[in-house]
């Protein structure tokens, strides 16, 4: 085992020689050569199962935002948001999944929106940091779900949009134990999201609680 770890350092030590070489490469060489380090890490490492262990820089033309997050940052936090990252720079990598050979954010609209700034941008070099979701967040409900699961995870979401991902989830065929069980949601924000969509088709086949059953009753 020694041995082993001492041959690695070495092939490390020799790593140290290229540097004259990357250093006469162009910034997009440079990037892509480091990225492709990162990845090969990954493969080797003990947490690769982890998104965070993989953190790509890549083209802000690169990753575009989805249409179903129900996740709204008031003028105040955005404006923090933005002080933050001017500040601090980025502390947080956009959460996406590559779909096509593009990256779409499922957490991270608004880091995705202050790296648009002029004053950002010329500071990252058009480039933002990402982490990759694996494939099994390929399918669009599954990417819905993990948006959700973010936004809810620091208890902000917009019940509009919530409404909207509900109605869509409902109709591509997911039932109420599942939303409640992929999005952390009871049976009560399930169902009064549900009303609100005034949308009957989602109350198609649904099986009501012994507890409404005594409601209607008290009523009559």
């Amino acid at each position: 085992m020694d041995n082993n770890l001492n041959s690695i350092f070495e092939i490390f030590k020799h790593l140290k020689d290229i540097r004259t070489l990357y250093s006469d490469l162009g910034l997009d060489e440079k990037i892509s050569i480091l990225n492709e380090i990162k990845l090969f890490l990954r493969e080797i490492s003990p947490f690769s199962n982890e998104p965070v262990d993989c953190i790509l820089w890549k083209k802000i033309d690169e990753i575009s935002p989805n249409l179903y997050n129900p996740n709204k940052v008031a003028p105040p936090e955005y404006e923090l948001l933005k002080h933050s990252i001017l500040h601090d720079g980025y502390t947080q990598p956009i959460v996406t999944i590559k779909i096509k050979g593009e990256y779409q954010v499922v957490d991270g609209f608004h880091r995705l929106t202050v790296g648009n700034l002029d004053s950002i941008k010329k500071r990252t070099m058009g480039y933002l940091p990402i982490s990759v979701l694996g494939d099994n967040n390929s399918n669009i409900k599954d990417r819905m779900a993990s948006t959700i699961r973010h936004n809810r995870a620091r208890g902000k979401h917009d019940v509009t949009l919530m409404v909207s991902l509900i109605s869509e989830l409902v109709q591509n065929g997911w039932e109420d134990k599942e939303i409640i069980k992929e999005l952390g949601m009871s049976k009560d924000e399930v169902l009064r999201l549900k009303q609100v969509s005034g949308l009957p088709g989602l109350f198609k086949d649904r099986e009501f609680s012994k507890a409404w059953d005594v409601e209607i009753n008290k009523k009559k």
